[in-house]
């Protein structure tokens, strides 16, 4: 029994690996591509060249196919940005913004983010009120990533920094104007108007 494993060792690693492979396409970002690349090499080196059948030769060829496919897909992320293929936990989905695909409620209904990831569709709650179907919505609890609590953006309105904001701009606007009517500049020197010149 064993020897017939050995024996077919290259045809074993050739099938395992296509069943990765397999199994990667159906649940993409599982990271089996990368084994599944370096049994079929390996596998596809035995069968098409029957010298190289050793089983020492076969698992030292599975280790590098396995270094170079997990260096090329680590270095070109094909499933998405630098980076952004990493798992995150459920506070990365605080201030995620998405639309309403049944209306939410205190007690039921459900969002689709926009940076959702794999399953963008999450069951939401809202602190008061009715968030109605296809309203755009910003994620302020993700609540562990099950249930999120949302509210319509446009209900959210102005904030204390934005009306911080605002009074920051309306006061360094003062200045400009002083200056203008021959008060004290912007560098703090004061500035004479020509009728007190002449005096």
């Amino acid at each position: 029994m064993v020897e017939s494993l050995v024996g077919n060792a290259p045809l074993l690693l050739l099938v395992v690996g296509l069943v990765l492979m397999v199994l990667e396409a159906i649940s993409p970002g599982a990271h089996l591509i990368v084994i599944g690349i370096a049994l079929v090499g390996a596998g596809l080196i035995g069968v098409l060249f029957p010298p190289a059948a050793n089983v020492l030769i076969l698992a030292v060829l599975t280790l590098a196919i396995g270094a170079a496919a997990a260096y090329v897909y680590r270095e070109f992320d094909f499933y998405g940005g630098k980076g952004t293929a990493q798992t995150s936990d459920s506070d990365s989905l605080s201030g995620a913004t998405g639309y309403v695909t049944e209306t939410v409620t205190t007690r039921s209904g459900e969002v689709k983010l926009e940076e959702g990831g794999f399953a963008p569709y999450y069951s939401a709650r809202t602190t008061d009120g009715t968030i109605e179907e296809g309203e755009e919505v910003i994620v302020l609890d993700p609540g562990g990533g099950n249930v999120l609590t949302v509210e319509s953006v446009s209900a959210i309105g102005e904030d204390e920094i934005d009306r911080a904001l605002a009074r920051d701009k309306a006061g360094s606007d003062e200045p400009d104007r002083e200056a203008a009517d021959g008060g004290e500049s912007i560098d703090g020197t004061d500035t004479e108007t020509e009728t007190e010149k002449s005096k």
